[in-house]
């Protein structure tokens, strides 16, 4: 793999071509109206001479091997590797994000610069170093669709499985276009009031909600992430309409990660979560009917074992992203046979 310069060189998809040069982005909620020489929401979509171009397909700017508990992904093959990678940019503007160098560098005026590999390259690396999955995240991966895309019908092809680290603002046409090679997905939650979106994200809520039920019906394995920031989407009425949700429209199946925040980017001052309030909310999601609720950076907490729904004992033991102990026997408990919801094996 060799450094090199962003082109446009790499058609977009997911695009219609209209009058006067003009596109309409179809891939994220946005849906961008953009004219000829524009940029999307995202920046890194460019309309040039009528027709869409991704700015960087060839820009990795993260390339890791990761844990897949740190995705969170607690019912997808856990204990083992997920060769992750991001291109730069998101079509979020979280003021808290907690990547915001990568994911924010076009907003903050910084070219998608970073290093090339083809898909071929990315699938072969993840099984050189034995990864079991490639994991497309620290940014969004829709802003680099193409190259996630290309990659994970090559990894497919490899026998190794893809994932999606993601905001959730994927269009239901985006979500039926990757859903073929794409095997989980977490998707985080941010708040469940719309206004929190537009003001926060510089966003829309109901996009979100809309993906994630186009996600479970083409049967992606789905987790949700809700990130707990003091004062933002912290109350007990909000915790409740995110669980109740979870559990009314995707199923009381679907695994609910409640996570500590730490102060970062333009909410640097915010203070972090306090222990009781995820506490609280672990709660909130058993009343609300959801079988599996586990609470993320807080590691020595408890909160991030699996315990078997028939009979309640440990299924799956974990300290931060390591696995300490496994007692699931291909997808089934291993003290009552009960299946388990979840990619096992």
């Amino acid at each position: 793999m060799t450094m090199q310069d962003p082109g446009i060189s790499h058609e977009a998809m997911l695009y219609d071509p209209l009058d006067a040069q003009q596109v309409r982005c179809r891939l994220c909620g946005h849906e961008c109206l953009i004219a000829a020489g524009r940029f999307g929401a995202c920046r890194v979509r460019q309309n040039v001479g009528g027709k869409l171009y991704s700015r960087n397909f060839d820009a990795l700017v993260a390339l890791n091997v990761d844990p897949i508990e740190k995705k969170p992904l607690f019912h997808f093959l856990p204990g083992s590797r997920s060769l992750s990678l991001a291109a730069a940019g998101c079509n979020f503007q979280c003021a808290f994000c907690q990547n915001w160098q990568i994911s924010q560098a076009p907003y903050e005026g910084s070219p998608p610069e970073g290093q090339a590999a083809s898909p071929g390259q990315l699938v072969e690396l993840a099984r050189r170093q034995d990864c079991a999955s490639i994991s497309y995240t620290y940014t969004e991966p829709t802003i680099f669709f193409e190259l996630a895309y290309e990659t994970s019908v090559l990894a497919r092809q490899a026998g190794v499985r893809n994932v999606f680290v993601s905001n959730g603002y994927m269009t239901p046409l985006a979500v039926r276009t990757i859903a073929p090679h794409l095997d989980a997905i977490n998707v985080d939650l941010k708040a469940f009031r719309d206004q929190t979106y537009r003001r926060v994200m510089k966003a829309r809520l109901e996009p979100v909600l809309i993906c994630l039920r186009e996600l479970v019906a083409c049967k992606v394995w789905t987790e949700v992430t809700t990130l707990v920031v003091p004062g933002m989407n912290d109350s007990d009425e909000e915790l409740g309409d995110i669980a109740r949700f979870i559990a009314g429209q995707l199923g009381g199946d679907v695994p609910w990660h409640v996570s500590r925040f730490h102060g970062d980017y333009k909410m640097g001052q915010t203070p972090s979560t306090p222990a009781e309030t995820l506490q609280r909310a672990l709660e909130i999601g058993r009343q609300a009917g959801l079988k599996f609720i586990y609470s993320g950076n807080a590691p020595g907490q408890g909160g991030e074992n699996t315990f078997c729904p028939a009979c309640g004992k440990l299924l799956v033991g974990r300290h931060g992203f390591l696995v300490s102990e496994n007692h699931l026997r291909q997808g089934r408990c291993g003290h009552c046979q009960a299946q388990v919801p979840g990619i096992w094996q």
